[in-house]
């Protein structure tokens, strides 16, 4: 997902970070494209996965899509925001850990040797459409 976007909406301004707002900006542009793809009416429902080291801030972004959706095929539309820990594999010893925390070492054998394996993400996980 491409997050380097102009807001066109100038009209929606708030007290969100730019981040955010910007990530809610190219959210609706993306699903605007496939709810006209699927010849949509309206967006009824969103879920979004946010990985606990994204960058994205969730409450921030539950407010800038209630912003946002404001005369949109989305002003009714429920947000959904799945939070995704961190999980890291070490490379050492194979161990598949959680993390809540940034110590990014291993819980076994104590390598920093690790692989992400989820919580670095924000994607759009599910939307649901109204059609005729």
């Amino acid at each position: 997902m491409n997050l380097s976007i102009i807001l066109s909406k100038s009209s929606k301004t708030c007290a969100v970070p730019m981040h955010e707002l910007s990530l809610i900006a190219n959210l609706f542009e993306i699903m605007e494209q496939k709810a006209k793809e699927k010849e949509a009416k309206k967006i009824t429902f969103v879920k979004l996965k946010v990985g606990a080291l994204s960058g994205a801030v969730p409450d921030l972004l539950e407010t800038a899509f209630d912003i946002y959706k404001k005369d949109t095929m989305a002003s009714d539309a429920k947000l959904e925001i799945e939070i995704v820990p961190l999980t890291l594999k070490c490379e050492e010893c194979g161990a598949v850990m959680k993390k809540d925390d940034l110590i990014l070492n291993c819980d076994q054998c104590g390598s920093t040797k690790m692989e992400t394996l989820a919580g670095t993400d924000l994607y759009l996980e599910k939307m649901e459409l109204e059609v005729d």
